[in-house]
């Protein structure tokens, strides 16, 4: 029998019940897996968790995006790195809908443990991983500041309703020094989004074509600063290409540095999650040997080297 670790968060969106959990240990050992069942019990937790565990074959993360960034953190800090995989119950669910899962825990669960194992591109900002999102300006706080009882009472709703509060407030802008593909440029923005996802924010094909293997991510610098600027905008990304709209600037690259005038206000939002680091400097990079486990259900859409198949 292989070992296996699956951690799970009890505050995320959709919480596991006990009826979920008695299906664990049952499935995994069909699968042949001895599972040991591990609960968060405060933020950062399930990163302390994977970056102190022995040898196992497998750690599922179940919670939000952002428990399976602590997880990913967690394996990037060890010597040799584990096997990781992602089961959703969180409130929005970006990466787990990418992968392809439904809403059913149990079937969730056997796809993933018949799924295949792949390389996956992993973000770093200044050294700290994130899985497919980083944001920075107009809205991207909301995935932070949105009350966690709300979230739960509401789920997706709550998220809706802080975006429609924060529309009505005033919009700032950074004036960024930036080094792009080996050219320097300056520009005022409003927004900044660092991705590697197809779905962000509830949003699917927010990107038409992305693949998570590719060495690269995608950079988004809107420079809107009025609300009539944010809704044209917005209209136009749901059938444009962002290099066709006026006011923003599209990358794709595996390297970009920003340097604010300013220390920006607001934090950075990585994977759903507050970034409480607040520099002058941010830099961008991939690395491109993180191996994960999920359901086949989108590989061959998401991913372009099939030999990493097994």
């Amino acid at each position: 029998m292989k070992n296996c670790v699956l951690i799970y968060n009890p505050n995320s969106g959709h919480t596991m019940t006990e009826e979920n959990l008695k299906h664990v240990k049952p499935i995994c050992s069909d699968y042949n897996y001895n599972v040991k069942i591990i609960p968060t019990k405060y933020a950062g937790h399930a990163t302390e968790i994977v970056s102190h565990l022995g040898e196992v074959d497998l750690v599922i993360s179940v919670g939000g995006d952002g428990t399976f960034n602590e997880v990913v953190t967690g394996n990037m800090m060890r010597n040799k790195r584990l096997l990781v995989a992602n089961i959703p119950i969180g409130t929005t669910n970006d990466i787990g809908t990418m992968f392809g899962y439904g809403k059913n825990f149990e079937r969730n669960l056997i796809s993933l443990l018949e799924g295949k194992e792949v390389n996956i591109d992993i973000c770093m900002v200044n050294d700290r991983p994130f899985v497919y999102v980083a944001g920075l300006g107009k809205f991207i706080n909301i995935a932070y500041d949105t009350p966690r009882y709300l979230k739960k009472k509401y789920g997706y709703l709550a998220y809706l309703i802080e975006g429609i509060k924060d529309f009505f407030r005033p919009i700032k802008t950074y004036k960024v020094e930036y080094v792009v593909n080996d050219i320097k440029k300056t520009g005022y923005f409003s927004f900044i989004l660092i991705s590697n996802a197809n779905r962000i924010a509830g949003i699917n094909t927010f990107y038409k074509d992305v693949k998570l293997d590719d060495n690269q991510f995608e950079v988004l610098l809107c420079n809107f600063s009025t609300r009539r600027h944010i809704i044209r905008t917005l209209r136009l990304l749901i059938d444009n290409d962002p290099n066709n709209i006026s006011g923003l600037e599209f990358y794709k690259t595996n390297k970009i540095k920003f340097t604010f005038e300013q220390y920006p206000k607001k934090a950075w939002c990585i994977d759903g999650e507050k970034l409480n680091r607040y520099n002058k400097v941010y830099e961008f990079k991939t690395i491109n040997d993180f191996k994960i486990l999920m359901p086949t259900k989108n590989i061959n859409k998401l991913f372009i080297k099939d030999s990493n198949l097994k």
